[in-house]
């Protein structure tokens, strides 16, 4: 079995993880493009772990500028096997109020604009996104939040928007009436990119806001959403050294096969395949090439 390296991308509020200080930043070069940033890889109670901001120090990258691939291609360099991302997103539920988490397991895929795939002419696969999230990985990520007492909701579908401007009012009723439980614009392609490289992955959804449909609170206020930023980002803190401490040493074997997502997905015959793509292709489809 492989030794489990734990993955986080996330914002600010984990660049300082306690007990997270012997980390180093660590430049790792992509042929898929500049990444958001260095990777912070040390260990946090027993466990290895790599961090990404996923916006780059500083928040430097809107959601629709980050080099999606580039990022997970880093983490799969980096030795990743287990991804899980924190990410603030607006809720479209009564029910999930601002400082809640939501641990989703769907996603509806409404950008429009970024690069989704490592696998394009010349080399072509197709992996199942049926179920995007990882179960064995959510059910560890679950049990850090019951640990420590956090206020969260296991299941929900996410709707991933290109950003960055909000929602409007009628787009806002309209997720709702799908069904949705939260709104953000980071998540994806992000799930399809770990899934593509056979990383297990899973999001935790950090409710700022009631996003612009709800009665009582009208249009989003950014000040607002920074004032419960703060105490979503000290409870991730929280959930990342809890989950650390919990997660076993050794990568457990993914029940749906994220982590063999790949065993039977290329399609393209090896006589056919474009030699510059599988070069890029080393680290997400080694395995398999």
């Amino acid at each position: 079995m492989a030794k489990a390296v734990l993955g986080i991308i996330g914002g600010s509020g984990l660049y300082d993880l306690p007990g997270f200080e012997a980390g180093e930043w660590v430049a790792i070069e992509s042929p898929w493009g500049e990444p958001s940033d260095a990777v912070r890889i040390g260990e946090l109670n027993g466990t290895r772990l790599v961090f990404m901001p996923r916006h780059g120090r500083g928040h430097v990258f809107a959601p629709d500028d980050i080099n999606y691939r580039a990022n997970i291609d880093v983490m799969k360099r980096a030795g990743v096997t287990d991804l899980v991302s924190i990410s603030a997103c607006g809720s479209l539920k009564e029910d999930y109020a601002p400082g809640s988490f939501v641990l989703v397991d769907q996603f509806i895929d409404r950008t429009i604009a970024r690069k989704k795939s490592f696998f394009s002419k010349g080399c072509v696969a197709h992996v199942s996104l049926a179920h995007p999230i990882s179960p064995a990985l959510m059910d560890m990520v679950e049990d850090a939040a019951k640990q420590e007492s956090l206020d969260y909701a296991r299941g929900g579908t996410y709707l991933a928007m290109e950003g960055p401007q909000f929602s409007s009012y009628a787009e806002s009723q309209l997720y709702r009436s799908w069904g949705c439980d939260v709104i953000g614009m980071t998540n994806m392609p992000e799930a399809k990119l770990a899934r593509e490289a056979e990383i297990c992955y899973s999001t935790v959804a950090m409710v700022t806001d009631y996003d612009c449909w709800h009665p009582d609170h009208g249009s989003v206020d950014i000040q607002d959403i920074i004032r419960v930023l703060k105490g979503n980002s000290e409870k991730a803190q929280r959930l990342v050294a809890r989950l650390c401490e919990i997660m076993p040493q050794e990568h457990v074997d993914c029940p749906i096969g994220s982590d063999k997502a790949l065993e039977f997905a290329i399609m393209t015959a090896p006589e056919k395949r474009d030699p510059a793509l599988v070069a890029k292709l080393d680290a997400v489809a080694g395995r398999v090439l």
